[in-house]
């Protein structure tokens, strides 16, 4: 008896869906279409979100969104329409949802591998263009340079050709740090000597000029390599707008002038030799 009823009940509910589709309303888009159509709602949406500079009007989001309309043939009145139809019917929402969520994310993946292998290749070619001690003028922490900052590495060689004075800077303008959160954003000049080494650091944390000293003369000891580096952890993208320009090495009278620079000290560590004892 129990299984008579249980068959009926399976019988009642198998119908009422049956019935529900056949009843659809004329002006409800099919579970496919739906799906096609939810697929390129959630990418603008994505593009509007993403894109403030592109889409900073309404008349521009409103814009994109017809787009997709257009391209399926259909209007703003039947997407609410189909959408409050199947919204109803949650089950059936739920796995359209979870189809199209899925699509998305294989999109998403192979977005990922395009762009991981353009940055291998744009990070090779940086590496066959340029010297180790190559220092850019301008650096962006954007989208269209993904990578978390530079570094350069200079010989005795190189401190011969590009360093001429005693004392010399490696030196900064900072643009686009936001007023309300800070970056985990670090320059690092590193001074090698025969038997010193000497770090300086300093965290940027503002808007402003930065130097970071050296001196090619220490007393008794002679530069034989200079390291720097400028690095940004940032691993969700919220610090995307920080430009770094003007960026130098040398002596400052090359570039801008110390007045009028607002720098505040680095941090130094002197780092004795383990043999000798001396700094």
């Amino acid at each position: 008896m129990n299984r008579k009823v249980a068959a009926y009940l399976l019988t009642s509910v198998i119908l009422s869906i049956l019935f529900s589709f056949c009843n659809r309303p004329k002006e409800v888009l099919n579970r496919k279409d739906m799906e096609k159509l939810m697929y390129d709602i959630y990418v603008a949406e994505a593009m509007i979100e993403n894109d403030y500079q592109g889409f900073d009007t309404p008349e521009k989001k409103e814009a994109l969104i017809r787009d997709v309309f257009r391209k399926h043939q259909t209007t703003q009145a039947q997407w609410d329409t189909s959408l409050s139809w199947y919204s109803d019917r949650i089950d059936i929402y739920l796995k359209m949802n979870d189809s199209v969520k899925a699509r998305l994310q294989r999109r998403q993946r192979a977005s990922e591998q395009v762009m991981n292998r353009q940055l291998q290749q744009e990070q090779s070619l940086t590496a066959r263009s340029y010297s180790p001690s190559y220092i850019p003028e301008n650096y962006s922490f954007d989208e269209t340079n993904p990578k978390n900052g530079f570094r350069f590495r200079m010989d005795t060689t190189d401190i011969a050709q590009k360093i001429n004075s005693s004392g010399f800077d490696f030196g900064f303008d900072v643009i686009g740090i936001p007023a309300r959160s800070k970056p985990d954003l670090r320059a690092v000049l590193m001074l090698e000597y025969n038997d010193t080494v000497i770090y300086h650091s300093e965290f940027i944390v503002e808007n402003r000029s930065y130097l970071l000293h050296g001196q090619k003369y220490i007393p008794g000891d002679t530069i034989r390599g200079i390291t720097g580096f400028v690095r940004l952890q940032d691993t969700i993208g919220m610090f995307r707008n920080i430009r770094l320009n003007n960026i130098f090495l040398g002596h400052p009278n090359d570039s801008v002038q110390p007045a009028q620079r607002n720098v505040s000290a680095p941090q130094e560590r002197i780092l004795m030799d383990e043999e000798t004892g001396t700094q």
